[in-house]
């Protein structure tokens, strides 16, 4: 071989290098820009997702505002205003809820009183001693429902006023 066949060889040789180099390296521009779009497919995603879950509280704020009635007015609240007020309210009706709950055991026991009384006056009836003021057990009772009238009277007076929430 002469020194220019060697020359020639060697220069063939580069060629195919360079040839495979040039597909590797457009095999490796070519993922990587698989990889860029994923990649962007990926964020893009995410952030709609993070866009959603600031609509859904966004939303949410939106609605406690309007349930709470100090803040049926205010279209402008902050978020920590909306969760003082509201947690305001949820306590005062928590108050109003106990408080109706005791007149409601209130009336159940005067009911009772007074289903008791009936009672009394119908077995007094039956027995012919309605008016002969015998029936001891009738004045107890009189006694029992005077009382528990006071109570009532004592416990509504008690009730609590509130004016900003009705």
């Amino acid at each position: 071989m002469s020194d220019d066949d060697r020359d020639i060889d060697v220069d063939s040789d580069e060629g195919d290098d360079s040839d495979s180099r040039q597909q590797m390296s457009r095999q490796t521009s070519g993922s990587q820009y698989h990889s860029q779009v994923f990649i962007a497919e990926k964020r893009a995603h995410h952030n709609a997702l993070e866009r959603k879950r600031r609509d859904h509280i966004k939303d949410s704020f939106s609605s406690l505002r309007d349930s709470v009635p100090a803040l049926n007015n205010e279209k402008v609240a902050s978020r920590a205003q909306i969760l003082k007020k509201a947690a305001e309210y949820i306590q005062y009706m928590r108050r109003k809820n106990n408080s109706h709950q005791q007149d409601i055991e209130d009336l159940k026991r005067q009911n009772n009183l007074l289903e008791t009384q009936i009672k009394t006056l119908e077995k007094a009836k039956e027995a012919g001693s309605f008016g002969d003021g015998k029936n001891s057990s009738y004045n107890e009772t009189e006694s029992d429902t005077s009382d528990m009238e006071g109570q009532v009277n004592q416990r509504r007076t008690k009730k609590m006023k509130f004016t900003s929430y009705h």
